[in-house]
């Protein structure tokens, strides 16, 4: 499996786990269609939407685990 981490740019965990993007969309984020995404950690996108980087990494995680 792909590692994520909070210093993975939104970009690469699109493009080697796309299958995550449910996941971003359940909290508000539309990294997909997001000009900021190539650019940006998965800590900054949460701490931009106001959501704790550790708890989403661990729910990204465990449902990247349970498919």
């Amino acid at each position: 499996m792909f590692e994520i981490s909070r210093d993975t740019m939104i970009s690469e965990i699109l493009a080697n786990a796309p299958e995550a993007m449910p996941v971003f969309q359940n909290i508000g984020m539309h990294c997909l269609g997001c000009a900021m995404a190539s650019g940006e950690t998965l800590e900054q996108a949460c701490l931009a939407h106001d959501v704790d980087p550790d708890a989403f990494l661990e729910q990204l995680r465990t449902y990247l685990e349970s498919l």
